[in-house]
């Protein structure tokens, strides 16, 4: 079986951003389509996925991973179905979940491609509450935080993507689960549909007041998705031995880094930091994801979220993910 077109549109990476990410930063090509090898297959990517790391990647900086190249396809997760073959493993019509980036097409022989195991799943949730977000609460959450019934675990960006299965996995270990987002919205949502014991909007201007009253006992666990402001906040309120899991710091991606104002605090609270990368965990991943896939499809485990529609909105999508702008996981849909 052949594709159905000869020609791949790509978004690249022209520039590095000097501050916030602009349009300019990307260009939008098509290239051909080369004939298949033995052994490659041939995706037509149905979504993207547009994540808060993306904006670190395209600095030339030391960080965790090698930086974006530029005049190269823009990297990031992608789900699609396999529309050419010639791997023995990967059938058409199979849906794979890959790393294809911002392109309608993607080429493999199969390393880091994971096949969908549970058809249930809407096929988007295998970027979000059943893929790397889900994952990366997951294991945030329960071997960094290692939360205790009856503990309370606070969660920055708690509408998010990752911060949401953070406060709903807590209340599933007898936490009290307490989000900060946003705006009133997401706060509601946070509450009301996420089922969070309370939420805290750090856009209403009285944050460390707010989450004093959310959290009156004190803060024993905290998932960090933000920095700044916010975990110079949950600092001042950590209790003795508290455990704060660092995923992301996206307050300062667009511009310098924000030191922390009490540092002290780690040592005075003789608090356990840790930073981590999901992908360097990958053997945890399966039984992550075999949990995640079973409370979504037995709709214990809600998520959201903002699909922009086709390849050429990507950029924009990104900026607007960087800028608080989406609701829940941000995601691209191509066909």
């Amino acid at each position: 079986m052949s594709t159905s077109k000869s020609v791949n549109r790509q978004i690249l990476l022209v520039s590095r951003p000097q501050g916030p990410v602009t349009a300019d930063n990307f260009k939008l090509v098509e290239t051909p389509l080369a004939p298949l090898s033995e052994g490659q297959f041939r995706v037509r990517n149905h979504y993207l996925s547009l994540d808060p790391y993306m904006r670190g990647r395209m600095n030339d900086g030391k960080s965790y991973a090698a930086p974006q190249p530029l005049d190269a396809v823009m990297l990031g997760g992608t789900v699609g179905e396999v529309v050419e073959s010639r791997h023995p493993r990967f059938a058409v019509g199979s849906k794979v979940v890959g790393s294809f980036g911002w392109q309608e097409y993607g080429t493999s022989d199969g390393a880091g491609v994971q096949q969908v195991t549970d058809p249930a799943v809407p096929l988007s949730a295998w970027l979000g509450a059943v893929g790397m977000p889900g994952v990366t609460a997951w294991y945030g959450l329960n071997h960094l935080i290692a939360p205790q019934k009856g503990q309370t675990v606070v969660v920055s960006a708690a509408s998010g993507a990752v911060g949401s299965v953070v406060g709903q996995l807590a209340k599933r270990a007898g936490c009290r689960a307490v989000g900060i987002a946003g705006g009133a919205e997401k706060c509601r949502y946070v509450v009301d549909t996420l089922g969070f014991d309370a939420c805290v909007d750090y856009k209403a201007g009285n944050l460390q007041h707010d989450l004093k009253a959310a959290a009156p006992d004190g803060i024993d666990g905290h998932f960090e998705n933000v920095g700044g402001e916010v975990l110079d906040t949950v600092l001042g309120q950590m209790n003795a031995f508290g455990r704060i899991a660092l995923c992301g710091m996206i307050a300062g991606y667009d511009g310098q880094p924000l030191p922390l104002r009490q540092p002290a605090l780690i040592l005075t609270q003789r608090l356990r930091v840790e930073g981590f990368i999901v992908s360097e965990h990958l053997e945890l991943w399966p039984e992550a994801q075999a949990l995640l896939a079973r409370l979504v499809t037995q709709q214990q485990l809600h998520y959201r979220e903002t699909i922009a529609q086709g390849l050429e909105s990507a950029p924009e999508a990104l900026i607007g993910l960087l800028k608080g702008k989406n609701f829940g996981k941000q995601l691209v849909k191509l066909i």
